[in-house]
């Protein structure tokens, strides 16, 4: 499964795409916001990554950017299942390539690829000392649950407090949310 956006590229990882991932990703600022990324992130770690298994309904992908010169890796978005079985978004985006909208931008792809699986709800988190990502949620239509729980970073290496948001892909509470924006 691909997803092209006017910026980006999404596809999924492949091996020889192990240097890119691990230049990319090994930065310790980046993995401290990632729950399953562990520290220092070696290059195993990447090959292993790309080598695991995905169900096609739970999809991950690579995003590169596509602006007609050699495509660079910029991060990673995509689904994995929460400990409680409800499906989780998650996503990085390389320090290099902060700030210029690309994880918002990916991010609306892959939940118009989520919908066209079926899928009717969609989790996520941030920790509270990463206010970028809460944004970018919001954006995606993420609300906040009110609910801030520890999770465990095996980057940090111990459990942060995480803000947790919730989504909903049906139609109909979609245009709740749309009718209640427009009355606020």
């Amino acid at each position: 499964m691909f997803a092209v956006t006017p910026r980006l590229l999404l596809r999924p990882g492949w091996p020889e795409d192990g240097d890119s991932l691990y230049a990319a990703i090994n930065d310790e600022a980046v993995i401290r916001n990632l729950a399953r990324a562990p520290w220092p992130y070696s290059r195993d770690d990447a090959a292993q990554f790309l080598a695991t298994h995905r169900p096609a309904i739970h999809p991950n992908f690579l995003i590169f950017s596509r602006n007609g010169q050699a495509p660079v890796l910029l991060g990673c978005i995509g689904f994995g299942d929460q400990d409680d079985g409800h499906l989780e978004l998650g996503y990085w985006i390389a320090r290099d390539h902060w700030g210029r909208g690309y994880a918002t931008e990916a991010g609306q792809a892959v939940l118009d690829i989520a919908r066209s699986l079926g899928h009717q709800e969609i989790r996520a988190e941030h920790f509270t000392d990463n206010p970028a990502s809460g944004k970018v949620l919001r954006k995606l239509g993420f609300r906040p649950t009110g609910r801030s729980v520890p999770r465990y970073s095996k980057g940090r290496g111990l459990a942060a407090d995480a803000i947790q948001f919730t989504l909903s892909l049906s139609e109909d509470d979609m245009a709740d949310d749309i009718m209640r924006d427009i009355a606020a």
